[in-house]
């Protein structure tokens, strides 16, 4: 069997397995909502009681229905992994969609006393950009830097050309990421936060490389983390510049 044929038997498979997986997550769902509107109703008998034995009930249907629901955010995260995304990459102005994931951020950055500095370029290049699941991976990084930040800090923004197209930085001030968490943080369901579905840094990485782009960061404990988003510059498009592009359901890393 030739290198080739090897390969597409190897990706051929990987892609059943995560279409499988995806199945099951389909199918987990629908259980996992009947537990959960069980719970609901439980909830509501024990509620406004008062009697100890009802409160410790309480309490444990408190629980359960905190597990339920990171399950659920799980099999969201994992779904939206998972899927085929269909891409209509258009003309695109980065800055614009920088300034709108910055203005809706604004509130939160306020009220976590973080500190939002952007540099724009003046004359950066155009690229092509399904927008909406751009938007998608940059504000998930957004967030990732405020959550680095709970006691507060500064987030840089900064857009500028390169050599090969233009490139994006997002600097934070937070916690910072020592090696093996720097090694494994674009692995799927690796996470070190409590709660975390692991899935948000590999599903940016899943949409950046789709728009031809390259994800990569820098950190250190106690001193913060870069995010770096190089994209190209295409070439001269005939007609509107609209290109259409399939992101795989299953891209290893």
């Amino acid at each position: 069997m030739s290198p080739d044929a090897v390969k597409q038997k190897l990706v051929d498979q990987y892609t059943e397995i995560a279409q499988l997986a995806g199945g099951l997550a389909h199918e987990i769902k629908n259980p996992l909502s009947t537990i959960r509107l069980n719970m609901e109703l439980l909830a509501e008998d024990f509620r406004d009681s008062e009697a100890p034995r009802d409160r410790r009930a309480m309490r444990k249907i408190d629980l359960v229905q905190r597990e339920c629901q990171r399950l659920q955010d799980m099999l969201d995260g994992f779904l939206d992994f998972a899927k085929v995304r269909r891409l209509k990459l258009e003309p695109s102005d980065l800055n614009v969609q920088v300034t709108q994931v910055l203005d809706f951020f604004r509130p939160k950055a306020q009220e976590g006393r973080i500190e939002v500095v952007d540099y724009l370029s003046s004359d950066l290049a155009t690229v092509l950009l399904e927008r909406e699941s751009f938007h998608g991976a940059m504000l998930n990084l957004v967030l990732n830097a405020q959550q680095a930040m709970p006691e507060g800090g500064q987030l840089v923004i900064r857009t500028y050309n390169t050599a090969r197209g233009v490139a994006l930085d997002l600097i934070d001030t937070g916690c910072g990421m020592d090696a093996e968490t720097q090694a494994h943080a674009f692995d799927a369901f690796y996470s070190t936060k409590g709660g975390g579905s692991g899935l948000g840094l590999p599903t940016t990485r899943k949409i950046i490389e789709a728009h031809g782009g390259q994800i990569t960061l820098q950190s250190e404990v106690g001193c913060g983390t870069q995010f770096t988003i190089a994209l190209p510059v295409p070439p001269r498009l005939p007609g509107d510049g609209v290109r259409t592009i399939y992101l795989p359901a299953a891209n290893r890393g």
